[in-house]
């Protein structure tokens, strides 16, 4: 077992015992939060196995994941405005850990990769990662026009 095998086992373990405990657990605010988690917690994790076995194509995967995971959140916070409404989730500790967490992988992967396309795309996933999760955030706790009348 190497250091990127262990780091991608912590992040994943732990990561989604929290999304599994937020899922199966209390409000429809924090079930939707979980689920934005999921996917912030999954994409680091899948980098962090595509280095471990030399397999660049688990990066393609942590790429559609990136792009594909708030987009569903934003789906599940406009079609459940109305009980969102009612107990407004607070997502913010999740959405800044994540982003940590995205802070901390993506370098780290860039660091060890040759510079070129692999680099490059290692940077969009990361963007993808923090801004996606910041925007869905945003969009659940009411601060997006038109969502849920932020």
């Amino acid at each position: 077992m190497n250091g990127w095998l262990l780091a991608a086992a912590v992040t994943l373990g732990g990561g989604l015992t929290a999304t599994l405990w937020g899922v199966a657990t209390g409000p429809l605010g924090r079930r939707v939060v979980a689920q934005n988690l999921a996917t912030a917690v999954a994409c680091p994790g899948l980098l962090l196995l595509s280095q471990a076995y030399g397999r660049p194509a688990y990066v393609d995967v942590a790429l559609a994941l990136a792009v594909l995971g708030p987009v569903g959140t934003l789906v599940f916070a406009r079609l459940l405005a109305d009980e969102l409404a009612e107990h407004p989730p607070r997502g913010w500790w999740p959405t800044w850990a994540t982003a940590a967490l995205g802070a901390v992988v993506v370098p780290a992967l860039c660091a060890v990769t040759a510079p070129g396309r692999a680099t490059v795309k290692l940077l969009v996933v990361g963007a993808l990662l923090v801004g996606g999760n910041v925007v869905a955030t945003r969009a659940l706790t009411g601060g997006i026009q038109g969502v849920r009348g932020g």
